[in-house]
């Protein structure tokens, strides 16, 4: 963002108490790519899912985190990067008993921001079990939408 000839980073929080993480957003590369800082809570993470045209390149700073990519999983320690190239299936878990303190690189960022503010928001309705499936019929209906607004960027695969 520009100030008066100043240039300021903007960055964004993000919590979600279902997946438990927080996540902090900021555009990089002119908007080429966004960095997100996460922080994972022992037992966060997210379910498996692909991004079509995104590669995300995860480093470990603090902690360990579990990640998927394609059907094997793996843990990353600090200093330690996977890279998870655009259609690869993966996920990512704190299997461990300390937080986890990541940043994740996405090109393109395409709708990743608004996609995982809204899903935090979900959570934070208390619209989601804590595995992260809808309560109830309406809540069902607010997580398709979801899935369908984003369906460019991120597919999700359970199984």
């Amino acid at each position: 963002m520009r100030l008066g000839g100043i240039f300021l980073m903007v960055t964004r929080l993000v919590e979600d108490p279902v997946l438990r993480h927080r996540l902090a957003f900021e555009p990089i590369d002119d908007g080429k790519a966004v960095r997100v800082e996460m922080w994972v809570a022992p037992g966060g993470g997210v379910p498996p899912h692909v991004h079509p045209r995104m590669e995300e390149r995860f480093e470990v700073l603090e902690g360990e985190l579990s990640l998927l990519s394609g059907r094997k999983w793996g843990v990353a320690k600090p200093g330690e990067t996977v890279v998870v190239p655009a259609g690869t299936r993966h996920a990512y878990a704190n299997r461990g008993t300390v937080e986890a303190h990541a940043v994740c690189r996405a090109e393109p960022p395409q709708s990743l921001e608004r996609f995982l503010t809204e899903a935090a928001a979900l959570g934070r309705a208390g619209k989601l079990t804590k595995s992260g499936l809808p309560k109830s019929p309406g809540a069902a209906i607010q997580s398709l939408k979801l899935a369908w607004r984003h369906r460019k960027m991120v597919i999700m695969r359970w199984v």
